[in-house]
C-alpha cells in the first residue's frame, strides 16, 4: 500500500480510458451505479478505500495547499491576480 503523494503518469491515464474492458462495459451499458463497489467487487472497493484516504494527488499540492495558506496567513509570497 502506498502512503503519501501519488505521481501522476500520462501512460497510466491514457491505458485506463483506452482499454478493450472500458469500451465493452461502456457500449453495452453494463455499469453499476456509482458507491456499489462493495456489491460488485468487495476486495477492490476496500483497497481503493485506503487508497484514497491515505495518498494524496498533486492537484492537492497546486491548488489546496497555497489557498490553506493564504487562508491562514501563513504564506508571505503574494498572489497576482
Amino acid at each position: 500500500m502506498k502512503f503519501g503523494f501519488r505521481v501522476p503518469s500520462l501512460t497510466k491515464r491514457i491505458a485506463a480510458r483506452t482499454s478493450v474492458k472500458r469500451l465493452v462495459r461502456h457500449s453495452l451499458g453494463l455499469k453499476a451505479p456509482r458507491g456499489w463497489g462493495w456489491v460488485t467487487n468487495p476486495r477492490k472497493a476496500l483497497y481503493n478505500r485506503v487508497y484514497n484516504r491515505t495518498t494524496f494527488g498533486c492537484l492537492l499540492v497546486v491548488v489546496a495547499l497555497p489557498a490553506a495558506l493564504l487562508a491562514s496567513g501563513l504564506c508571505v509570497c503574494r498572489v497576482l491576480a
